[in-house]
């Protein structure tokens, strides 16, 4: 099955070698985000708020760069560096996916790409 490489101008460029996302047939492999601000390539500068809404922001820009959208999602993975910042987490994606939500995993991670809080990649399954 070949593949399709995902690039979009509205998500940050890759900081190391590979790919926003990758496509094979109706799956989506979308790289991991962290709250770069695309047209600057700089960390979102504010709480973790703002944080977790510019990687939501990312990640959409990438899947609607590949046909979808956040609620495609199948599988979501969240990196945190606090995890007491998971109920902030749990709020904002509230805001950004609808019900039935996808699967799911939090992580608490030692650190992260440029300093940032926070990092998400997903899986997503096109119709």
């Amino acid at each position: 099955m070949a593949r399709e490489i995902i690039a979009t101008p509205k998500a940050p460029q890759a900081i190391g070698p590979y790919s926003q996302a990758v496509k094979v047939g109706s799956t989506v492999y979308l790289s991991g985000q962290i709250p770069l601000i695309p047209e600057t390539m700089e960390l979102v500068d504010g709480p973790i708020e703002d944080q977790v809404r510019r990687v939501f922001d990312n990640l959409s820009a990438v899947a609607e760069a590949a046909g979808g959208d956040l609620n495609d999602i199948a599988k979501l993975n969240i990196f945190l560096i606090d995890l007491g910042n998971f109920v902030t987490v749990n709020e904002i994606m509230s805001q950004y996916f609808a019900e039935p939500y996808p699967a799911r995993a939090a992580i608490g991670v030692a650190s992260l790409p440029k300093g940032a809080q926070v990092e998400m990649d997903a899986i997503m399954v096109l119709e």
